[in-house]
């Protein structure tokens, strides 16, 4: 029985990346005779630390402690058929593991799914930056035996450090995102955006137009924020939720339009489209700002809308608040494109004889 050993940051249902990348397939590959590990970094207490400003020496800490435990994944390489790397091993510009994983007798394979070679660092360990490299990424494709991106851009950088680059798209697993709530015709029309802390300035960028929205319709919509639980917008009458895996599905059923706000700049042409996707698998009407891959996932009018001026984004959801059966057509032409193409059934194969196929060379 193959064994791999999964390398990543965060422990199992704590990251999206990691949840939507490969931990949504452990079952199917241990159904057709993998066996799969988890390593990862931080644990629950070690996030609290980890994502706030200050706390330099409980950082410094758990910088030490996750040495110690790539260390260790290192000694224990040789006993396993595939270490598979999701975007890096350790937190600094080091691609000292990455190496010694490629030197054991496994067959190292890398996966990322945003720009990461841009060093977009957080607000809360901006101090560190001076320990990144932007040149890691491309050395760890380099040394890999398979590289997996998450769109046609991410693959095009890989494919300048190494040729045996597949592009598997972020997948969504539509057994468990199906509609909690039926389609109907509400009198009150909520216009959703789901994220995170991090991300909340890309909602934030949609407050003209959602003002000018507020104004003409008045309390005829609500607007709901998920995953960022101490945002607040009063104006518009918005307190933010948190992210709860076991609520995610209804909340995003909850919305009647979804939101995908984004800025046109590098690190977005790397990302992989996941909230617009999650969206559509629950058949929420979407629009996405037509930057990166989401002018590959949406024709426009057909499966969602693509808008990218004030106008256009205020004139597309005028018309899907106007009309019922405009909502329902998107909503469905959407989950139809997520079934077919980003899904966990439309990849799971192409997964599994990737996999395969990499511990032949």
């Amino acid at each position: 029985m193959p064994k791999i050993l999964f390398i990543a940051a965060h422990r199992a249902d704590r990251s999206p990346s990691q949840r939507y990348r490969f931990e949504q397939y452990f079952d199917y590959l241990r159904q057709n005779g993998f066996e799969c590990h988890l390593s990862y970094l931080l644990n629950a207490n070690d996030d609290r630390v980890f994502y706030r400003g200050g706390n330099l020496i409980q950082k410094f800490l758990i910088t030490l402690k996750s040495a110690r435990i790539r260390l260790r994944d290192v000694k224990r390489a040789n006993g396993y058929d595939i270490i598979f790397v999701q975007r890096e091993a350790f937190m600094t510009g080091t691609t000292y593991f990455e190496k010694q994983f490629s030197k054991s007798k496994a067959k190292l394979v890398f996966d990322f799914d945003d720009s990461i070679w841009l060093l977009d660092t957080s607000d809360a360990n901006k101090i560190w930056q001076w320990m990144k490299s932007a040149e890691k990424t491309g050395r760890i494709i380099s040394m890999s035996h398979l590289v997996f991106g998450g769109n046609a851009y991410l693959a095009d950088y890989a494919r300048k450090f190494n040729p045996n680059v597949k592009v598997i798209p972020t997948t969504i697993d539509t057994t468990l995102f199906r509609r909690k709530q039926p389609l109907a015709d509400k009198a009150t029309i909520c216009i959703g955006w789901s994220g995170s802390h991090t991300t909340i300035k890309h909602f934030e960028a949609a407050l003209p137009y959602l003002r000018e929205i507020k104004k003409k319709y008045g309390e005829r919509v609500t607007f709901k924020v998920m995953g960022d639980a101490a945002y607040e917008n009063k104006e518009l009458g918005i307190q933010g939720i948190a992210w709860k895996a076991e609520t995610e599905v209804e909340e995003l059923s909850s919305f009647d339009i979804g939101i995908m706000p984004l800025p046109d700049d590098q690190w977005v042409k790397g990302k992989c489209g996941l909230k617009g996707l999650s969206y559509m698998s629950v058949e929420v009407p979407t629009i996405m700002t037509g930057v990166g891959v989401n002018t590959e996932i949406i024709e426009d009018g057909v499966n969602g809308f693509i808008a990218n001026t004030r106008e256009e984004w205020v004139n597309k959801t005028l018309l899907l608040i106007d009309s019922f059966e405009l909502r329902r057509t998107l909503g469905r032409k959407g989950r139809e494109t997520v079934e077919k193409y980003y899904s966990k059934e439309s990849q799971k194969n192409i997964l599994l004889n990737e996999l395969t196929r990499v511990l032949k060379q």
